[in-house]
This record gives structure tokens, sequence and C-alpha cells, in this order.
């Protein structure tokens, strides 16, 4: 099978990102009336070479060839035209040069793929079949040079895409075809170029692979994939699609115009598109090896979990049930009376009381003060009879921090909580798939039970963010948290190892680990959520935390598992318009602007700060009054508002 199709069949595949602008800021040279940058196929190879190896090593999967430009129109005013075979074809073989000393430095195999890239003529306004004859000599160029695909890259002019896919189809008929239109708003009815329906119908009709969209902002490639997913072809799987967008997009922030658009925002956007079905996804202008990285980092973190599946010997019992023996050696998995001493929290849990768990962010650095702050804000928090949890994020948006386990420790030293005394909270660590391989997953887990931390939060995790000067990390992902929520509850809650060897030679070498985990209620793809949150619920999950929930309706969506699960929902503190404008775009939280215009109508922090206590209260309120299990409280940006939070609650 042709490699780029077989890519396409294994599910979402990171691009490369864009080579004109990465070029000019490697050379500091335009690609300009009298020069081109595809003359540097000839000219430089080595620096192409070079571009393509920055983006393998970023994670790109697919490779785009030096070729936009490559064609007779672009090429012979510049005096290149004569050179239009050699340029294409040098193209294809450096790229795949690039792949071949990828895989010698690193040890990997691929599959990687090369596409072959064609931008639009000079003038875009030539006729049909002028068209088909300027793209000839190119497309047979990267045919006979072995490129897996062609890229039509930035269109406008379907007549030209027609017209390609016409000639494709009698000089290359197996060759796949990726098309990406350069999609724009406008018009007097305020609609989108190309028109959505006659982009699907040719593209279908000449046969296309892969469509989609190229050079715009991420925010419109992404509203035009949507517009995609509603024609019959893509949401059959007929066609597949493609969104390359651009890293622009400047505002007005403070007295500065910034752009947020990062590496880490193309990271989350990528993890949107694919949670949506997109199957390639890189960048166009300005999407540089950092922004790869991170959307690579994210795509994996979609995909964690293929390659470790859990088969365990003991027979399903569900959550709580009882702790009746399998056969002389074995153990049903641990249930509520034997997590009914593993801390506040899990008694409540058990007895089907309220229950509340507040989270904190373990310090980053050595800075005493922070530590130490941190520290008396879990003492004043336990001291409160407020809240029964304390739950530590593991690395939150893939920032190292302490460890939750460590931190826990730190507590307990410096408040003098010992076995004797017990713990007046209970400790709660997230627990990320992101940073260990399944047998560093089963050390820290029994070390964890070791500790006297026998409640965990099991979430598949961010992928690692770093700055540009930080070494590079990568994830591991073995399992996702659905796996190791079954390995937890049906090995070593049965007292086995995730090998299905025992834990110990007592009587009862198990475990009984309290066992959480996640759920998005704004989730872009909700049906997908559901199907997770049905298998934790079926694997031994105890508990579901949701994201912040700003809105009820979409909690409407747990109503089936409120009597199989206790499920407590999220309450994000606000403390100002600025910080909830940056909320409003991370993936998975949706926030009304209702609740927006509620603190843009004061201009004082403080005020919007007070305003942001107000609707969490309110949010609190109404979820001890709806009956839920409980309440997961988050204030990264602040300890402040906590205590003032769950007392208003409790008013």
């Amino acid at each position: 099978m042709n490699t780029f199709r077989k890519l396409m069949m294994s599910g979402t595949v990171p691009a490369d990102g864009a080579v004109g602008s990465l070029l000019f800021e490697r050379t500091g040279r335009l690609s300009e009336q009298n020069h081109l940058y595809e003359a540097l196929n000839l000219q430089n190879p080595d620096l192409i070479r070079g571009v393509h190896l920055a983006y393998l090593k970023a994670g790109a999967r697919c490779l785009t060839t030096n070729t936009f430009a490559a064609n007779r129109t672009m090429l012979d005013p510049v005096g290149e035209g004569g050179s239009l075979q050699a340029i294409n074809e040098a193209a294809v073989r450096i790229a795949r040069e690039a792949i071949a000393e990828h895989c010698a430095r690193t040890g990997e195999a691929g599959p990687y793929s090369v596409m072959g890239s064609m931008g639009p003529t000079r003038g875009g306004e030539e006729s049909r079949g002028e068209a088909a004859e300027i793209y000839a000599p190119q497309i047979t160029a990267l045919r006979d040079a072995g490129a897996d695909a062609l890229q039509l890259e930035t269109f406008a002019n379907l007549e030209h895409v027609a017209a390609i896919l016409e000639r494709r189809n009698a000089l290359a008929p197996e060759m796949p075809v990726v098309v990406a239109m350069s999609a724009q708003r406008g018009g007097e009815d305020g609609g989108w170029t190309p028109d959505p329906a006659a982009f699907v119908e040719i593209a279908e009709a000449g046969g296309a692979d892969v469509i989609g969209v190229n050079c715009c902002a991420p925010w419109d490639a992404e509203a035009y994939i949507d517009l995609l997913l509603t024609f019959e072809p893509i949401r059959q799987g007929r066609i597949h699609l493609i969104a390359m967008p651009n890293a622009g997009g400047f505002y007005r922030i403070g007295n500065r115009y910034l752009t947020r658009v990062n590496p880490e925002y193309m990271g989350r956007f990528a993890r949107t598109l694919a949670s949506k079905g997109v199957r390639l996804i890189g960048g166009c202008c300005e999407v540089h090896p950092p922004h790869i990285r991170e959307m690579a980092n994210y795509l994996r973190s979609i995909s964690a979990g293929a390659a470790v599946s859990p088969t365990p010997s003991i027979p399903a019992t569900g959550p709580g049930e009882g702790d009746s023996r399998v056969d002389a050696g074995e153990k049903a998995p641990a249930g509520k009376a034997e997590k009914r001493d593993n801390g506040v929290f899990s008694r409540k849990l058990c007895d089907g009381e309220f229950v509340v768990s507040v989270e904190l962010l373990p310090a980053r650095g050595t800075t005493e003060t922070v530590l130490e702050r941190k520290v008396r804000f879990v003492e004043e928090l336990a001291a409160s009879g407020l809240a029964d949890a304390l739950d530590l994020t593991d690395g939150s948006r893939g920032i190292p921090l302490i460890p939750p386990g460590d931190f826990a420790t730190v507590v307990r030293e410096r408040l003098g909580w010992t076995p004797a005394t017990g713990d007046p909270i209970e400790f709660i660590p997230h627990f990320t798939m992101r940073d260990l391989s399944v047998m560093g997953i089963q050390s820290r887990l029994v070390g964890y039970w070791a500790q006297r931390i026998h409640n965990v939060l099991f979430i598949t995790g961010d992928p690692p963010k770093m700055s540009p000067t930080y070494p590079r990390s990568t994830a591991v992902f073995d399992v996702d948290s659905v796996d190791l929520i079954d390995f937890t509850h049906r090995r070593l809650n049965a007292g086995l190892d995730l090998g299905a060897q025992p834990l110990g030679r007592q009587d009862d070498p198990r475990t009984h680990f309290t066992i959480g985990s996640g759920f998005e209620p704004e989730a872009v793809d909700l049906e997908r959520e559901m199907r997770r949150l049905e298998a934790k619920v079926e694997n031994g999950a105890d508990y579901i935390m949701t994201q912040p929930a700003f809105r009820t309706e979409p909690l409407a969506a747990l109503e089936p598992y409120r009597g199989r699960v206790a499920i407590l929902v999220g309450v994000l503190v606000l403390t100002s318009l600025e910080q909830a404008k940056r909320v409003a775009q991370v993936p998975g939280v949706v926030l009304p602007d209702a609740i927006l215009d509620r603190l843009a109508r004061f201009d004082d922090r403080k005020d919007q700060a007070q305003a942001g206590r107000d609707i969490a209260i309110e949010q609190a309120q109404w979820i001890i009054r709806e009956g839920w299990s409980g309440l997961y409280l988050m204030s990264p940006s602040a300890h402040t508002p906590i205590l003032d939070v769950l007392r208003g609650a409790r008013a």
C-alpha cells in the first residue's frame, strides 16, 4: 500500500510546518521576483535538508517538498524554467535523504511520507485548460521522483483544482492527492471562499484523498473544517481532512499587540482538530518546529494507550463491591469496606455524603517563601474543616512541578502529620500517564501505597511544555487513564502486580486505592468523552471530577451516571476579567458571555475578583442544591478565594 495512504489509515498524523517562512528566518532573504526558494534545491540542498530535519526532530511524519512555486509560471520569470524537472526531482530526493538521516540518528523506523507541494500559478486566473498544461510537467516530475502524494497548497481557484485532479488521473492515477484551499470569509452574505459545497463536489469527482484548509488563521481553519464535516463524503470517510493554518492573528492586549498563537496554543489546537476527525495536521506561514513539536506531543496524548492493553485475570467486579474470594489463591478487588479507611474523603464517598476537594499546584522551583505559603494554606484549609481532600496536580499544563507525592511528604513533615496522628485532610495526587512507562507507573503506585497515599486521580495528562532553553522532554503515554483505572482496580486492588503476579506473600497483599478520574462536559468530541466515561466507570472508577462547568446544561449528559459513580462538579474561581479571557481559550472549557459581561462591569481588579468569588459561590450552591456528589474547587492563580467560596457555599 502507498505509504501516505497507510499513514492516513493509522489515525491523526502530524505534518510539518512552513518551509518558506523558515527559510526566510534562516537566510534573511525573501523569495523575491528575481529569486525563488525552490532554486535552493539545486543551489543549497543542505539548507533545505536542514529544514526537513528540524521538522522531523519536532515530530512530523509527513514532509512537504520545497516545490510550492516550482511550476512554469513562477519559474520562467526568474530564468529557472529550464530547471523545472530538476528542481522538483531534487526536492523529493532531499526530503528522502532527510528522512534516512533522521532514522539513522534516532533509530526510528517510521513510516514517513513525502508530499510533493504544488502552489498556485503566478496569475491565478488561467483557464482550466491552460492550468492543466501548466501543471502537467510538475505532476510528472514529482511522480517520477517518487513522491508519495501530491499536495495542493493555498489554492483559491477551484477550476485549477479540477484541472490538476484531471491531469493526475491521466498521468499518475495511483498517486494520492491532498487539496488545501486558502479559505477566507467575505462577500456580502458573509460566506466562505471557496464555497465548501463546490469544493467537496469537485474534490470527490476528481478523486481527492484528503481535502481541507491552509494559510489562514487557526480559528478560520477550524470554522471551515466544521463546514466540511457536514458533507456526506467526509462523514462517511471517503475523503479525509487536512488543516495547516498560519501562526497569525494579533490582538491588542493591554498596551501591546500580541499574538496568542504560540506553540502551546497550536498544540491544543491540534488536539481540538484531531478530536473532530482531521487526519493530517500541520502548519503554514510562521508555524515552525517549536509549534510542530507541541502539536505532535498533543497528538500523542490523544492516541495514548495504544501500546498496552490490560488483560485482567480477575473477574470484573464494580467499585465498592464485596470482598469475596475468587478461588483459594485470589481475592476480589477491594471494595468500600476497605476504602473507607483511606481518609475522610474516601469515608464520606463510600457513605454517600457530600465531599469537597480543593486543587493545589505544588511549587515549581526552590523559592522557600512560595513553598511555605502553600504549606500554610494546606494547614488553614485542613483546620477549617470545609474541605475533605486536597488534590495535587501532576505537572499541570506539562510544566515541571514538585511531584504530588513528594509535596504531600513535605506538608506532613512541616505540619507534624504522622501515621499516629493521621491526616486531617486526604491527599489525592493527580497521576498522569505522560512521564512513566508501565513499569514506572507500578513502582510509583506501590510507592504511594507505602507512603499512606491511598487515593489517586488518573488523568492522561498534557504533553511536556518547556521553554526554548529547556532540554527536550518526550512524553511516554504507554497507557491512558482508562487502562490504568482497570489495572489498578482489577490488579493492584486485587493483590496482583500489573503482570498478574502476587504483590506479596502475606495473606492479603491487596492495595485498596480509591480511584478517581476526569471528565470534560464541554468536550469538542462529546461522543468520545462519553465512551471514555463509560469505560472508566466499568473499569472501576469510584469518583469522577469534571472540568470547570460554567454552564449547567452540559452536565445533563452525566445524569445517567449519577447512580453509578460519585461525580464532583468542577468550579473554577475567576480572579479577573483578563484571567477569564485566558480561561475561555482553554479546550474543554466554555465560558459564557454572561460571565465575561458580569466581570467587565468592574474596572478595578479587586471588584472583578469579588465578582469571580460570587459566581463560584453561586455555582457551588447550585451543585449542593441539585444533589451532586461533591464539589471540585480550583483556583490556580490564588489561594485566598478558596476559603471565602467554601464558606459562602455552605451559608
